[in-house]
């Protein structure tokens, strides 16, 4: 799955309509990469692909908590965390990666992947899980602590998307389509399904009453804001985010779902 030449392990992988190609000396950081990532067995470092990511292991500290520090120069864009260090081009299409552990490396992957969607207004990485039911994605957001990854351990054997990090990419027709994520939290191998078309957002609360409540999209979009993956740095790319929100809410219904921990919350999904 990934070649190794001169003990540098080089990988392509698909991620939604992109390529991106990894290279790393560490077998453990290479590792990681096959178990989450779609990687096609391409020899070499891929001269199509649309991101570019160098990682290195050996850096820093284990995660304490603490905010990611961003500096901003004319070429590069540097995000700084207890546990990572990335130097990033300014479109996000080149990095380098220093990281503590594979906790640390997966946050950086998601800062970069979301930038690199903003930044080119293709799409969005949501906090939340996202379920597959006859063929059509609902996702579920919330709050740290919510239960986005239970509503996913209690959908099974529905197909998973993400039970982290959904990846909404919007079509030229306005479609929003939901690819399966490689930013896992528990469910860390690719989901069967490769993508499905979002149906629904439900900002998820946990209940005693089972209830599927109706939201305008004016406050699907208000509650939407805080769970992007983004860290402000740039005014142009925060004016693409807003953009990116308003477009999916206006396409996609957003409901308020009241919710016990068990499965019953399908039966008001339809």
């Amino acid at each position: 799955m990934e070649v190794e030449v001169d003990h540098m392990y080089v990988a392509t992988a698909i991620v939604g309509k992109s390529r991106v190609s990894f290279k790393t000396e560490s077998k453990r950081i290479a590792e990681f990469v096959a178990k989450r990532f779609r990687v096609s067995a391409i020899s070499g470092q891929d001269p199509q692909a649309d991101l570019y990511v160098r990682i290195r292991g050996g850096y820093g500290e284990p995660f304490d908590d603490g905010p990611v520090q961003i500096s901003v120069s004319e070429h590069l864009i540097n995000f700084k965390r207890c546990d990572y260090h990335m130097i990033s081009s300014r479109d996000y299409s080149s990095a380098e990666i220093h990281v503590y552990d594979e906790f640390a490396l997966k946050h950086a992957l998601i800062n970069l992947y979301s930038s690199w969607l903003i930044h080119g207004e293709r799409g969005l990485l949501i906090h939340s899980s996202c379920v597959v039911q006859d063929g059509k994605a609902w996702m579920f957001a919330g709050q740290s602590g919510a239960g986005k990854s239970t509503v996913a351990e209690l959908s099974r054997p529905r197909p998973i998307l993400s039970d982290e990090a959904t990846f909404l990419y919007i079509e030229e027709n306005g479609r929003v389509t939901v690819f399966d994520s490689p930013f896992r939290s528990e469910m860390e191998n690719p989901c069967e399904l490769e993508e499905a078309e979002l149906s629904g957002i439900h900002y998820i609360i946990q209940s005693p009453e089972v209830e599927r409540v109706s939201i305008t999209p004016l406050d699907g979009f208000a509650l939407m804001l805080d769970k992007v993956f983004y860290w402000r740095h740039d005014p142009e790319e925060t004016r693409n985010m807003i953009a990116l929100c308003k477009k999916v809410v206006q396409q996609v219904p957003s409901y308020q779902l009241y919710f016990q921990k068990n499965d019953t919350f399908w039966e008001r999904i339809s």
